[in-house]
This record gives structure tokens, C-alpha cells and sequence, in this order.
């Protein structure tokens, strides 16, 4: 395989994970939002906004949503560590950003 076939290959794989980190994140904050506003009787109006810190995850009471954000987190690891041991263009991982 050449150098270029493989770089591109290695790209794509980051992409699928960046796209699956992104689902993962998704799912642990609509698993968290349902459980959580049920448990606690909350509820949004249309055009609320919640925000919150990224390892609130790790402190949910739903074990299935702590082992989500372990995993996701071992993801990010994992592309961080793909992209600084290639040496890829700031343009090539713009769907990092």
C-alpha cells in the first residue's frame, strides 16, 4: 500500500471515530436527560438551552452511561494519539474542529 493510500485510509478512520465519539456523546446526554428529568420532574420549553461540563458523565448514577463515557473517552485518547504521531495538515482534520 503506498504512503498516500494508507495517510487517506488512517484519515478515514478518524473520521468514522470523531462520527461515532459525536453519537456516543449524544446518547449519553439523551440517556442522562431522560432519566435524570423524569427522576427529577424536568422539563424544557422549546428554545431552552442546557449546558454542562463534559465529565458529568462520570458522575451519573446510571452505570450503563459511565461505561459509555469511559469508552468515549478511550477514543479520544486514541485519535488524539493518531493525530500526533502522523504528520497530518491543520486542513486534513478540519472535522476534528
Amino acid at each position: 500500500m503506498s504512503k498516500k493510500k494508507y495517510k487517506k485510509q488512517l484519515l478515514k478512520s478518524l473520521k468514522n471515530l470523531a462520527f461515532s465519539e459525536h453519537h456516543l456523546l449524544e446518547t449519553m446526554t439523551n440517556l442522562m436527560l431522560l432519566k435524570e428529568m423524569k427522576k427529577n420532574n424536568i422539563t424544557f420549553q422549546n428554545g431552552d438551552t442546557f449546558s454542562f461540563e463534559d465529565n458529568i458523565f462520570d458522575y451519573s448514577e446510571d452505570k450503563n452511561i459511565r461505561k459509555i463515557a469511559k469508552l468515549r473517552k478511550k477514543m479520544l485518547k486514541t485519535m488524539n494519539k493518531l493525530v500526533q504521531k502522523n504528520s497530518f495538515k491543520d486542513n486534513e482534520l478540519e472535522f476534528l474542529a
